[in-house]
């Protein structure tokens, strides 16, 4: 689908890429696109916790939100408070559920992941947010973060006792101060930003954003021929320069 005017949209789109990495042992990523293209939805998440457990949370999170996301979507006005409301219970219900089955079963103690999402309603994206993977806009050649993270590391930024640029190498930097399932209650952000004909959102997991920088990370998106090129070029890149940690990435151009 893609947008020709403010409020209409067209098509858009779509790339998506993900990658073991060249540390890890399994993919604890996961994503997921609708198919549906009145629901034009997009999840990533990132898992933590051994024995699989991170990718068992992962799955979950995507499966749970997804379902809950489009059942209750069908069924109600399309105005920016109603879409909010289902946002925040989707990712509740996966949270709920996900930190159940970590109680119950001793293999997955402490397994969390983290969720971002978007949701396009008449020329605006819906965010739901936490943890430390990233959503972004590309909107006249500027790359903006939309997300923040739920991190240490950003925690010691906000209050001045890093840079910026301290904070990319930091050896905490993959600490979380939010996750899903990890528990009982959970805070969502929720960010709503508008969007144009030609604007790109990326969503990806901090395997990405760990390793490249946001200028790099436009640079893939303005100079690839389409948005599967793009994430397959992130990909390759994140790897080229280490690979510490899983890869995924969701890229969609609004058309």
């Amino acid at each position: 689908m893609a947008l020709n005017s403010y409020d209409e949209v067209v098509c858009m789109e779509i790339g998506v890429k993900t990658s073991i990495g060249r540390i890890r042992d399994i993919n604890q990523d996961s994503y997921y696109i609708s198919r549906d293209i009145k629901c034009p939805l997009f999840i990533i998440a990132d898992g933590m916790g051994g024995h699989k457990a991170g990718e068992i949370a992962s799955n979950m999170a995507v499966e749970i939100i997804s379902s809950s996301f489009e059942n209750q979507i069908n069924n109600v006005d399309l105005n920016d408070d109603n879409i909010i409301a289902i946002i925040r219970s989707s990712i509740c219900k996966a949270n709920d559920e996900i930190y159940e089955i970590s109680i119950e079963k001793e293999e997955y103690s402490g397994m969390g992941t983290t969720v971002t999402l978007a949701y396009e309603n008449q020329g605006k994206i819906f965010i739901g947010h936490v943890g430390d993977s990233r959503a972004y806009l590309l909107k006249n050649n500027t790359l903006y973060q939309v997300t923040k993270d739920h991190s240490l590391v950003e925690e010691l930024v906000k209050n001045g006792s890093i840079t910026r640029e301290e904070a990319r190498f930091h050896p905490q930097k993959n600490v979380i101060t939010r996750a899903l399932g990890t528990d009982k209650e959970i805070e969502i952000d929720v960010i709503v930003k508008e969007i144009l004909q030609e604007d790109i959102l990326l969503l990806c997991t901090d395997g990405l954003s760990n390793m490249l920088s946001d200028d790099e990370i436009k640079k893939a998106l303005i100079e690839s021929e389409n948005m599967q090129e793009a994430c397959e070029l992130l990909v390759q890149l994140s790897n080229e320069k280490g690979g510490l940690d899983n890869i995924s990435v969701v890229a969609v151009k609004f058309m």
